[in-house]
């Protein structure tokens, strides 16, 4: 698990630098009909707008739909053979470890990136290109409509608070997290919440990680728990460390356990995110 969460936090950060690469049909009027995706938002996406049928594998991270071609295929570990064994007419990656586009494209297989969001309009262009790429552009745009008015919604329902509350995002249990540069921070900062990590030492790269000092002295009003799968963390397992139980989000009972896949993509789930942490912190508000 240790493994995964790093190349997760690698992907994540390398992010802002790669660019979507296009070739040999990716988005153009040729229509995909053997799609591999290594990347469980792209699935995630791919799924949403209805391209499924055209998805013949995806890689052992992509859990989600549950109907989704499992495979044992790597995106952090790429086996081009592997691959290019299930004869895609288009690869879908969110970096490119090892020279992944090269190699592919060498064997004549399109490659499109679509790298770790910076922004919630990152995730829309993704849908819009992936769109494009499949043939399904009016779906993608209906979904980008729906996912827009939901979120704008569920951020309206919720009056920012009287008090700035504060919040600690965890993405592990060694104390990794995200500040409000990130995709996911920004989601927080929608709601007028101050992110504990954001003056925390290696804050500049955006997932710093923090000590269990830290976070007691910070003493957040809410924490979520994004960790939830990988690390089997609970309220109760917080609420057992040593000087946690004084901790203004364990007192409250605002330690929140979301399905780490929720919390850490950036695809159409993102609206259950925000839908999520818009109930807490109303909860928390209330609870003064």
């Amino acid at each position: 698990m240790k493994y995964l969460f790093a190349s997760l936090l690698a992907a994540l950060a390398v992010g802002a630098a790669a660019t979507t690469v296009s070739a040999q049909g990716a988005g153009t009027a040729v229509v995909p009909k053997r799609i591999v995706s290594l990347s469980p938002t792209a699935t995630e996406m791919l799924y949403a707008i209805g391209a499924g049928n055209q998805v013949v594998a995806v890689d052992s991270d992509s859990d989600y739909p549950p109907t989704a071609p499992h495979t044992s295929l790597s995106g952090f570990q790429p086996n081009v053979e592997a691959i290019a064994s299930y004869s895609p007419d288009l690869v879908i990656a969110s970096n490119d470890p090892g020279g992944l586009v090269k190699s592919l494209n060498s064997l004549s297989i399109p490659v499109l990136l679509e790298p770790a969001a910076n922004t919630l309009k990152d995730s829309y262009d993704q849908i819009s290109q992936l769109g494009q790429a499949t043939g399904h552009t009016a779906q993608a745009t209906a979904l980008d409509k729906t996912m827009r008015t939901q979120i704008a919604h569920i951020v309206a329902s919720v009056p920012k608070p009287a008090k700035p509350l504060s919040v600690y995002n965890e993405l592990d249990d060694t104390y990794f997290s995200a500040t409000s540069s990130t995709f996911i921070g920004q989601i927080y900062r929608a709601f007028g919440l101050k992110n504990i990590a954001d003056k925390a030492k290696g804050a500049g790269g955006g997932y710093p990680q923090l000590s269990s000092e830290y976070i007691v002295a910070a003493n957040p009003s809410l924490i979520v728990l994004a960790d939830t799968k990988c690390c089997h963390q609970t309220p109760a397992t917080v609420a057992a460390r040593p000087g946690w139980g004084h901790i203004a989000a364990v007192v409250h009972h605002e330690v929140i356990p979301v399905n780490d896949d929720i919390a850490s993509r950036w695809g159409p789930r993102v609206v259950d995110f925000y839908r999520i942490v818009a109930t807490h912190v109303a909860e928390a508000e209330k609870g003064g």
